[in-house]
């Protein structure tokens, strides 16, 4: 019974791989749409996983968690505003979730540099809101 499940499930994992795949040779608009919300939706992840790691050093310093809550959902909303902005330009046309979406990659990307930067501050860096483990 389990061999028979399994047998169904390939196809699936298949079309998965393919899919995959086809971001590195994608020659359609809606396959680099596709594509570029994948890359976004990738970056984010990391930067959630960051997100969780510098408030668990926070836990100690509620003000400071509070404060950091506050910065991201500000980021949040500029990066979401100035992605719009950036691809008002081609608003309506089947390339704006491409723009849109790798505006936000490249703004998320730069956020996760300076969430890494936060979790390597050295001992004794006062300059440096994440405490050191």
């Amino acid at each position: 019974m389990q061999a028979r499940f399994l047998w169904a499930l390939t196809p699936l994992l298949v079309a998965t791989l393919a899919s995959a795949a086809d971001c590195d040779n994608a020659t359609d608009q809606a396959t680099m749409n596709q594509c570029a919300v994948q890359q976004n939706k990738a970056a984010d992840k990391e930067l959630n996983t960051l997100y969780q790691q510098i408030t668990a050093r926070l836990k100690g310093s509620p003000d400071s968690k509070k404060v950091l809550v506050g910065a991201q959902r500000a980021w949040i909303a500029f990066r979401d505003a100035e992605c719009k902005f950036s691809a008002s330009g081609v608003a309506g046309g089947s390339v704006y979730p491409l723009i849109y979406s790798n505006c936000l990659t490249d703004l998320t990307k730069a956020r996760v540099e300076t969430f890494k930067g936060y979790l390597k501050c050295p001992e004794g860096d006062m300059s440096c809101p994440v405490p050191a483990t």
